[in-house]
């Protein structure tokens, strides 16, 4: 930066500006009273050393105190500070992941070199697009870069000495929008949200409980283990979950039956035992109630005590030696006091609703019932056990009769092998009688879908010389057409057609076809009728735009196409001239019906 050393407070000043230490030439500090720890000189607001860039961009400066910026020297220019008592210049919204800024009101003789030493005291410059219209686009290295920039917005430019126009200019800064900045930025988020992806995948991973062990296969000595672990209260939740999975995976069978049944015999003796915790757990909960029942009766009677010095308080004697503020005070706490109250109290009714309840229900019970339900354990055990002596003579039965069904089955293997023969040779002949049904079904519809395909030949030949007929009466036509056309530009020949043309229509009106006469619909004769009033009303003629703008009245849909065609297909009853000259020239249509009567 260009600037003598004989004036070290503006040297001091203008690296300030930029962030920098104030240093000389030969690296010793200018100032004494700069603090290095800051970045700046002392009497200047302190930068936020969170800012991004480490402190080097400006820090924001509060709305009560002016922005006071310096002058800036380089080598080839000096940049003078804007007003401070204007408002601070407009920028648009920051796009994300912004790191280019647009430079407008560059001087004319500005060039990529002056630029470049501007602003590469902001950050290192990546690309410099200058326009012919003094702006250009600078992209920087990192987004804070572009911060930096900005601080020089409203700055004067001033190309040496010259106080020319095209030495001079205001700069404007503002954020610009660049598809090489959001693709970076969404780049970035991507490796950021994958970032989270995995960060999220770790800690469920960390957090989730582990997988079950797998259960073993059955086994003898698997099923011994399993037996003692049933036995055991600590062990029997795992010993229960494998006899489960065994029992859903189809272990039980004949051999394994005894050794199964004896699990299941030691995983109900386990069923008095959750009777027996049950019942401590009921009695530790009632313990619980009467002890939580007991607390809450005496915090009820705290809350009354301070309702009652809230209502004491409220009375006429104390209360109007309180101020308004605090009068409001008690009359809120009073309020909050009641309603916590009126909640506890709730709470203790319900308690002891229930309590009223149970005790209603043991008292309908006689106290000679828990004799006798003592009694009725005894004989459930009693018959418990008769229970397992039967099923264990059943179990021998079962065995038994298995072995007697097998006896019989090796009898009647030989008779069953005669019989099944039998009903697979039934079962063939239903099938063939089957398959015959079906191929007469399809014979029948074969036939069918045949007669369709003759019917079909049979129309097609016949639309096939319908149309022949129609092109050959078209062609006919078009003849007629050419000859009527030949005879009308005759004078005399065309009103003696016109006339043979009338008797024949009169003679044979059946074999007059639509082809045959100019006029090929009854709309179109209906628009020749129209069309003819109206010029008759208009003896000088009217141009196609006026007519069809008086049809479209009747009609939205006709087109003026279709009206100049039907004019010009009818020479004997409307004429086309011309009237005026040069750019006035105008075509008229007029009608000429009563002049070809005049003539036949």
């Amino acid at each position: 930066m260009g600037l003598p050393m004989s004036d070290p407070t503006a040297w001091a000043t203008a690296m300030n500006n930029l962030g920098m230490a104030p240093m000389g030439m030969t690296g010793q500090p200018l100032l004494p009273d700069f603090d290095p720890a800051l970045g700046m000189m002392t009497g200047i607001p302190p930068i936020n050393p969170m800012m991004p860039g480490l402190g080097i961009v400006p820090p924001p400066i509060p709305p009560d105190m002016p922005a006071v910026k310096e002058i800036i020297h380089c080598k080839s220019c000096t940049l003078f500070p804007p007003n401070p008592h204007l408002p601070p210049p407009a920028t648009r919204e920051r796009p994300p992941g912004c790191k280019t800024v647009f430079v407008g009101g560059l001087p004319e003789n500005g060039t990529e070199q002056i630029i470049m030493e501007v602003f590469e005291q902001c950050g290192e410059v990546i690309a410099i697009r200058k326009s012919k219209k003094n702006f250009c686009h600078i992209r920087f290295a990192e987004e804070f870069m572009v911060d930096k920039a900005l601080y020089l917005s409203g700055y004067r430019i001033r190309l040496g000495s010259s106080t020319d126009k095209k030495d001079t200019g205001r700069l404007h800064v503002d954020f610009a929008q660049a598809r090489d900045d959001l693709y970076e930025w969404e780049c970035k988020q991507r490796m950021l949200a994958r970032e989270e992806r995995h960060r999220r995948r770790l800690e469920e991973e960390r957090f989730r409980p582990p997988s079950p062990p797998p259960v073993v296969h059955y086994s003898d000595h698997e099923c011994s283990v399993v037996a003692e672990k049933l036995k055991d209260d600590t062990k029997f939740l795992e010993a229960i979950q494998t006899l489960l999975t065994w029992i859903e995976r189809g272990e039980v069978n004949r051999r394994t039956a005894n050794n199964f049944y004896s699990m299941i015999q030691s995983a109900n003796s386990h069923i008095r035992r959750l009777v027996n915790e049950k019942a401590a757990h009921e009695k530790e909960m009632e313990e619980a109630k009467e002890k939580f029942k007991l607390a809450l009766s005496g915090i009820l009677v705290q809350f009354e005590q301070i309702v009652a010095v809230y209502h004491s308080a409220s009375k006429q004697k104390a209360w109007d030696h309180f101020t308004k503020a605090q009068r409001k005070n008690i009359s809120v706490w009073c309020k909050q006091a009641e309603e916590i109250r009126n909640i506890h109290n709730d709470e203790l009714m319900g308690i002891r609703r229930e309590e009223e309840m149970e005790m209603s229900d043991e008292e309908i019970e006689d106290p000679s019932e828990m004799k006798e339900t003592e009694e009725s354990a005894l004989v459930s055990q009693v018959e418990a056990l008769k229970e397992e002596n039967d099923s264990l003579r059943w179990q021998l039965d079962a065995y038994r009769n298995e072995v007697e069904l097998l006896k019989q089955e090796q009898g009647k293997a030989s008779r069953d092998e005669d019989t099944t023969k039998e009903q697979q040779m039934k079962l063939l002949q239903q099938a063939l009688q089957g398959m015959q049904k079906h191929l007469l079904k399809v014979q029948d519809e074969y036939k069918k879908r045949e007669a369709e395909l003759e019917k079909v030949r049979e129309d097609k030949l016949k639309i096939e010389t319908l149309l022949e007929n129609l092109k050959e009466q078209q062609s006919m036509a078009d003849e007629e057409d050419k000859e009527r056309d030949a005879v009308d530009c005759q004078g005399n020949e065309s009103s003696t057609s016109r006339v043979c043309a009338c008797s024949q229509e009169k003679e044979c009106p059946g074999e007059k076809t639509l082809s045959n006469s100019p006029v090929k619909s009854e709309r179109e004769v209906l628009l020749v009728g129209i069309i003819s009033t109206f010029l008759h009303v208009h003896p000088f003629g009217a141009s196609i735009e006026y007519i069809c703008s008086y049809l479209q009245r009747l009609d939205s849909k006709i087109c003026t196409a279709e009206v100049e065609v039907l004019m010009t297909r009818l020479q004997n009853t409307f004429r086309q001239e011309l009237s005026g000259v040069g750019a006035s020239l105008e075509k008229r249509w007029k009608f000429c019906g009563f002049d070809g009567l005049k003539m036949t």
